[in-house]
């Protein structure tokens, strides 16, 4: 079979498909990873997973009518080439776009997967933006244009499947919940979790990651207890109003609020030295971040919100909170220092349920059904 994985990033590709590209090529599958800024490096990456790297045109966030029908119908030609049995495109546009292209290339096959519903889907405490009521429209039209010409859409948590569903105008003939991307249990294993009171967030420093409640947790935790360690993993966003700033971050820095360690290739090590793991996000699909946390058996302080939800049993291995809220985060940072040994007995519970939901082995065979066979039992249409 002759498959086409059509996302967005080279770094998405080799991050988040790479197992199933790896996964597919040992069935015996022509596997095309299709991304929009491939090197030299990249490629060589891809092309050690079994995979043939092809570049392709398309703006990623923008809307620009003109230049995504010209994207689409070049990517069309291209798909047209290689003589397609499968497109399987995720992230939000190129399901959009993609399924359009494989279309008019006649690939028979297509199968489209959002990790999560996205920004415009997304609650926040100021209520939806004019501009974010605008995407989302237009995301909402584009979808009940583009849904009915797929075999089966894929999200990963069933508040997405819900919330679609309640659109009555959408069709699409199939819709299966997958539950999450799944983790490498091999690669990120258990360890004993650090025994000092030490939490660590790993993100984009945007408000929607829940940064604010994070640093304003840490704040309050730090005058509490300032042998507590917070550690703050990822990339600043210059370009987005809804980022921690330069300033902001030096200033938390400089008065010992955070450990701030930036963007790192291996979290690993830094899951290593923390003992709970802190995503106060507002909308997820289900993020790996957390499910990496749950592989090395750390015990999770998250939000009540789609896809959040689905990483933290309440109590069991960590705790879920209300969003938007840095006092019911603190409060729960708080019961970790003061009961050390939730921390090992909820870490514990954390890899347990890794290895029940989260095996990326597991996972890539349900997707490989979803994608190459048929199992009718995990369908559940729209109407």
């Amino acid at each position: 079979m002759r498959v086409a994985l059509i996302g967005t990033t080279a770094g998405c590709v080799i991050n988040f498909r790479g197992d199933l590209i790896r996964y597919l090529s040992d069935l015996g599958c022509v596997v095309y990873a299709f991304a929009i800024d491939y090197d030299a490096e990249t490629s060589r990456l891809v092309e050690e997973l079994g995979g043939i790297a092809v570049s392709y045109n398309l703006d990623r966030t923008g809307i620009a009518p003109v230049a995504d029908i010209v994207s689409t119908l070049r990517l069309a030609k291209q798909l047209r080439a290689l003589k397609l049995d499968l497109v399987f495109s995720y992230f939000t546009k190129p399901v959009i776009f993609a399924t359009v292209a494989a279309k008019l290339a006649g690939v028979r096959r297509r199968v489209g997967m959002l990790e999560g519903l996205g920004h415009s889907f997304t609650k926040t405490p100021n209520g939806p933006s004019t501009s974010a009521r605008l995407v989302k429209l237009i995301q909402l039209c584009l979808y009940s244009l583009t849904f009915p010409l797929l075999e089966r859409l894929i999200v990963l948590n069933r508040d997405d499947a819900k919330e679609l569903s309640a659109f009555r105008f959408l069709r699409c003939p199939q819709v299966s919940v997958l539950g999450g991307i799944g983790v490498d249990l091999t690669v990120f294993e258990q360890m004993p979790p650090s025994g000092q009171p030490t939490f660590i967030f790993v993100g984009r420093l945007l408000a929607e990651k829940g940064i604010f409640e994070y640093v304003g947790a840490a704040r309050l935790l730090k005058a509490r207890f300032p042998q507590a360690e917070c550690y703050l993993l990822g990339a600043e966003d210059k370009s987005n109003p809804g980022s921690l700033s330069s300033e902001q971050l030096s200033e938390l820095v400089k008065d010992g609020i955070v450990n701030y360690v930036g963007e790192v290739d291996d979290v690993r090590p830094w899951l290593s030295k923390s003992s709970v793991f802190v995503l106060p996000s507002y909308r997820e699909g289900v993020p790996k971040s957390t499910q990496e946390a749950l592989a090395t058996g750390r015990a999770v302080v998250t939000t009540d919100v789609p896809g959040c939800r689905d990483t933290v049993v309440d109590g069991v291995n960590g705790f879920l909170v209300a969003p938007w809220s840095a006092q019911a985060l603190f409060e729960k940072m708080v019961y970790f220092v003061e009961n050390p040994e939730a921390i090992f007995s909820m870490g514990r519970a954390s890899r347990e349920l890794a290895e029940k939901n989260f095996d990326v082995v597991k996972i890539n065979e349900h997707l490989g059904t979803l994608l190459l066979g048929s199992a009718q039992n995990l369908n559940r249409p729209f109407k």
